[in-house]
């Protein structure tokens, strides 16, 4: 066996527990909340909050973030700004794998943003 097919071999067994584990989708607003109510959204840079009464804030990159958000037909609707930037309102596909939680924006069509749930 080549040295190339012993490294790809071994990187397949390191991988297969983590592609065994799908991601699952939130479907309702009580479904996010006990994934996130309490708990830090965050990746290297990026620390925010998702609050119960429909607030979110945080601070990305040295800068506030904050924004709104509800749940609307099995939808993750939200509005931020960050800094002097804004963002207009999007609905998004929301799933958790593991301790990770993933956007979609556009109703799954669009950009990912994954972050722990800490």
């Amino acid at each position: 066996m080549t040295a190339t097919r012993r490294i790809s071999l071994a990187l397949l067994v390191a991988l297969t527990p983590a592609l065994a584990q799908a991601a699952e989708r939130i479907t309702s607003r009580e479904g996010f909340l006990s994934a996130v109510e309490g708990r830090t959204l965050s990746r290297t840079g990026i620390s925010l909050s998702v609050l119960p009464d429909g607030r979110i804030t945080g601070s990305a990159l040295g800068a506030s973030v904050s924004g709104s958000w509800d749940w609307q037909s099995g939808w993750f609707c939200r509005k931020l700004a960050w800094g002097s930037r804004e963002w207009a309102r999007d609905c998004q596909l929301v799933q958790i794998e593991g301790d990770r939680i993933i956007f979609t924006a556009g109703k799954g069509a669009g950009d990912q943003a994954v972050l722990t749930i800490r």
